[in-house]
């Protein structure tokens, strides 16, 4: 590539960005005193910092890069993963907000884990399964996230593949190490404004470079009238996958799913007021829907210029995913278009990766190492343990990032089917229904995850299923529950109460 002036510009941008991040992290070192301030902030998130936070959990780069790429390979029927992704910020506030919340400053405790151990009585076998599946689920997400960070670095500076993955790796490791909760909860703020308004501004100048809606339309009409209905009737070619059924199933794969992901649950735990809860499902529905849809336009947007001849995407596997990025460069252009474009999509990347290395250093720092392995380590070895995780986290996710999909939001939903169907169950019925039993859940645990990898398996290697995989999976979980919850002892009746276990939303204090 061609080192400009523009070039250098863009550049400079970036490493401010990445300066002031560093920052946040030096400066929230030093108001850690224990393993809580890690790992939740001391339970100090205001209301803005924690809806930006939820929204940044749930809005990464792969929102923005595969998210377009869907739009661009799959036209209007893609349109509906994008209202049911906010409508899970909405669940896990509704439906676990106030209970974990008040569970938390009241029992002391950090993780979801540590919910599961408390509701039901159990403190080695269902926190061990679940820190587990929660560390794999992250891994595989993260190596969607540095996946989304190549493809920025790669486009904007000429680099190779795996050089992008490293610089990426090397800034989120050193103030998330540095800052934990603390420096991912100011970060994210950053970086959620700055994604906010870069995509009111970025978006709009792709769709209307395009030609507007009317145009896109028309276009993607040419190539397929059914790119412009809700769904495909049948599954008459391999793009053609988003049939009604699959629509019913990613519906609850990602309302409930993603809504019981570790890494997007544990932010009600750190929130200070369990009165946020009233107003932030409301605007973080309403600020991921605006992002997101426009995400959304921009990939179909591309898809209009590519048939128009206006852009040429790269001859990679992966092409559809550039297309956000070289929707911008035509565009747009010019020096701060490319500079404050990367800073934006580095932001939600970022934002959302930080968040799940730091779920994989405490789902085995304090889950496993803490709790089941050295019940008398200090809060210093606690943190260290967490830190050293995190490392490791990194190297494997960007071992397995080399070689991405070729389309890269299929690893979030990979990762999100493995959550639905091991967490969900034990999860929501543990929150409302008293007879769910220990043994019920870790049935319930199990069967979910080994169905899922059964299902999984079935539909990428042997035939595609009508709907995505992990709903059959779910089936398994909830019969695994019912079946062995009345097949067992009910836990006690301390248990349930301590843990607000009950058809209602909101404890009485």
């Amino acid at each position: 590539m061609n080192w400009t002036v523009d070039t250098w510009i863009a550049l400079f941008l970036i490493v401010m960005y990445f300066a002031l991040l560093l920052g946040i992290g030096v400066w929230a070192a030093k108001r850690i005193k224990n393993s809580e301030d890690y790992i939740l902030a001391g339970r100090t998130l205001g209301f803005w910092i924690f809806v930006l936070l939820l929204i940044t959990s749930i809005c990464s780069g792969v929102t923005l890069i595969g998210g377009s790429g869907m739009g661009f390979t799959y036209g209007w029927p893609s349109i509906w993963d994008q209202i049911f992704v906010p409508l899970s910020a909405v669940f896990c506030i509704v439906f676990f907000g106030s209970k974990l919340n008040l569970i938390g400053k009241k029992q002391g405790i950090v993780t979801l884990e540590d919910y599961f151990s408390l509701r039901y009585e159990n403190n080695r076998e269902l926190r061990t399964l679940s820190a587990v599946i929660g560390i794999l689920v992250s891994l595989v997400y993260l190596v969607g996230q540095y996946t989304a960070i190549s493809i920025v670095l790669v486009w904007l500076f000429g680099m190779e593949h795996w050089q992008a993955l490293l610089i990426a790796a090397a800034i989120i490791t050193t103030y998330t190490v540095l800052g934990g909760l603390y420096a991912v909860s100011w970060t994210g703020m950053v970086q959620g404004l700055i994604l906010i308004f870069g995509m009111l501004i970025f978006a709009p100048m792709i769709v209307m470079y395009a030609g507007g809606l009317e145009h896109i339309n028309t276009v993607l009409a040419a190539i397929d009238p059914n790119f412009v209905m809700p769904a495909f009737p049948e599954r008459y070619a391999a793009y053609a996958y988003i049939t009604p059924e699959i629509i019913f199933s990613f519906g609850v794969l990602l309302v409930v799913g993603l809504a019981c992901a570790p890494h997007v649950v544990s932010n009600v735990l750190a929130v200070r007021d369990v009165r946020f809860f009233r107003w932030a499902p409301l605007i973080a529905f309403a600020v991921y829907l605006t992002i997101s849809m426009l995400v959304r336009f921009s990939g179909m947007g591309v898809r209009t210029l590519v048939e128009d001849g206006t852009v040429v995407l790269p001859d990679v596997a992966n092409a559809a995913d550039y297309s956000f990025v070289y929707g911008i460069s035509a565009a747009a252009g010019g020096v701060f278009a490319m500079g404050l474009f990367a800073v934006m999509i580095l932001a939600a990347v970022m934002s959302t990766t930080d968040r799940l290395m730091l779920t994989v250093g405490t789902q085995f720092s304090w889950n496993i190492f803490k709790v089941i392995l050295r019940p008398n380590a200090t809060e210093k070895q606690v943190i260290r343990v967490s830190q050293v995780t995190m490392l490791a986290a990194v190297i494997v996710s960007l071992l397995l990032a080399i070689h991405p999909p070729e389309v890269l939001v299929f690893l979030i939903f990979l990762a999100i089917g493995l959550i639905l169907a091991s967490f969900a169950v034990p999860l929501i019925a543990g929150m409302y229904w008293r007879r769910a039993t220990t043994a019920g859940a870790i049935a319930s645990m199990t069967a979910g995850l080994v169905a899922a990898l059964c299902f999984g398996y079935y539909d990428q290697f042997v035939e595609k299923l009508p709907m995505h995989f992990s709903l059959y999976a779910l089936l398994f979980s909830i019969a695994a529950m019912v079946l062995v919850s009345f097949a067992t002892k009910k836990n006690s009746d301390a248990a349930l109460d301590s843990t607000y276990t009950g058809g209602y939303l909101h404890p009485k204090e």
